[in-house]
């Protein structure tokens, strides 16, 4: 028998605003434990909640962009339960009017190679809703401590319908999600920082039923990878257990991503009853159309529309494009770049994708405080356009460039890379190499084609690399003819 996989994720991603949600206390990370509280976040009696309208903003933003459907009221519900993570005891959060209802997420598969685009499709959601996030637990040996820096923290809860059937939809699925909150400013999506975090549905069932198996909830998922990784090996454990004859009981398990294995964490008997409850301290919110259309011209051009784009208007292949694109600031700084030079986008791209991100990488930076500027790489690819020096030339000028913040101008000046020789000479070389090097010549002529790369290259070498390639090859073919 032949089983499918059947998932739905519940992605939590933290809203960046200055200040938490329901509370007037700063938002941020990297503080010292407990630096970042208030009244509201420890509960305190008479301690009352107040209303973040960017927290708002931001959630109407995201579900716009996921193509949601914004009512024209939402509410806010008391989840009850006791948990040391969050000391009133309840979140507030929304039950049954969410301010964002359904929507979908396109998401990219892996293509056949790496050259290659992958099928694109749309994934549904169920609703966005907006919460208040918890604390943080962290625990020792012999005892745990709990740090209220993270609480009240505005969070959106991102839930999918279970819509997807493998790890590669799930990572799609992610990865869409943290692109488009990226690129809308929404948040940082910093998953170490807990900026977002997922939990996965999973379950199987025989291929061509309808009904739904009993599902795990999968937790401890803490990169995308980590997901994809969990739910596959989760997968192949459930359709393990169904083939044995075993049922699968509805728990939470865990994803030990050291062992590389799913464990047992608790089986779950009967939902647990949160008791809600309209928040009595805080008004159902109106969103009309002004706040609607606000927003949406707010909404800059998604990641899969600038691919669509850059693939089209200046003619990028796949490989540039996917790079490009995901990192917002890294395809700005490619455009103002092509924009001026659009037939030579192609070099552009490549040196951003290749020799740009090698250094930054390399040297540990950030392009915001990098030396070259699409002023600097624009230079360079018109130096290498009118024949100043060549390609391999220019990857050497870049490296410089990278480093000491000149035009490729300035530098090919100041270490004389420019060619000493006119195309006379460079006949002379071309004869040289032929001369001297009889078997190419006479594999050439047999019509093995790559034997003119051995005179070539010794071409090059006589020309100290200042030679153009392309004049070269021309050259020795019309000798050899």
């Amino acid at each position: 028998m032949k089983y499918e996989a059947v998932i739905g994720l519940e992605v939590h991603v933290q809203i960046k605003t200055e200040s938490k949600i329901f509370s007037g206390s700063r938002s941020g990370y990297g503080y010292e434990p407990n630096e970042l509280v208030d009244p509201v976040v420890f509960g305190l009696p008479g301690a009352l909640p107040v209303m973040n309208k960017a927290a708002l903003d931001g959630i109407i933003k995201a579900g716009l962009a996921f193509k949601c459907s914004i009512p024209d009221w939402c509410k806010w519900d008391r989840k009850n339960y006791f948990y040391p993570d969050s000391p009133n005891n309840y979140q507030i959060t929304q039950y049954d009017q969410p301010i964002c209802q359904g929507g979908e997420v396109e998401i990219e598969l892996s293509g056949d190679s790496r050259a290659e685009m992958g099928e694109h499709k749309n994934i549904k959601l169920t609703r966005i809703h907006l919460e208040n996030d918890v604390g943080k637990l962290n625990h020792f040996t012999e005892d745990s401590l709990v740090d209220y820096n993270r609480a009240f923290t505005p969070l959106m809860e991102i839930v999918s319908e279970p819509d997807m059937h493998s790890g590669d939809e799930a990572f799609g699925f992610l990865t869409s999600i943290r692109q488009t909150m990226i690129y809308c400013g929404v948040s940082d999506c910093d998953m170490e920082k807990g900026q977002m975090r997922a939990d996965a549905n999973i379950s199987v069932r025989p291929v061509g039923e309808t009904t739904l198996g009993s599902k795990i909830e999968l937790k401890n998922l803490n990169s995308i990878t980590g997901v994809k990784n969990g739910i596959e090996y989760e997968i192949k454990r459930q359709i393990r257990e169904l083939k044995k004859g075993n049922s699968i009981k509805q728990a939470t398990w865990r994803w030990n991503a050291d062992l590389g294995r799913t464990e047992l964490m608790r089986e779950k008997e009967d939902a647990h009853d949160y008791r809600y409850f309209p928040d009595p301290d805080l008004l159902p919110v109106r969103i009309d159309d002004e706040w609607r259309n606000r927003i949406r011209s707010e909404i800059p051009e998604l990641p899969f529309e600038k691919q669509s784009r850059f693939m089209d208007d200046y003619d990028l292949p796949y490989t540039i494009a996917s790079v490009l694109v995901p990192d917002r600031a890294l395809s700005e700084f490619f455009e103002e770049a092509a924009k001026k030079n659009p037939s030579k986008a192609k070099a552009i791209g490549n040196y951003v994708t290749n020799d740009l991100l090698r250094e930054l990488s390399e040297a540990g930076q950030s392009l915001a405080v990098c030396k070259v500027s699409p002023e600097h790489l624009l230079s360079l690819v018109e130096a290498v356009e009118k024949g100043t020096i060549t390609k391999q030339i220019a990857k050497d000028v870049f490296v410089e460039m990278f480093q000491s913040g000149e035009l490729a101008g300035k530098i090919i000046d100041r270490k004389g890379l420019k060619p000493d020789f006119d195309d006379e000479q460079v006949k002379v070389w071309c004869q040289e190499a032929i001369n001297e090097n009889p078997k190419p010549v006479d594999d050439f002529r047999s019509g093995n084609d790559k034997a003119l790369n051995a005179l070539l290259g010794q071409v090059m070498k006589k020309s100290r690399g200042k030679a153009n390639p392309q004049s070269v090859n021309q050259v020795l073919r019309e000798l050899l003819s």
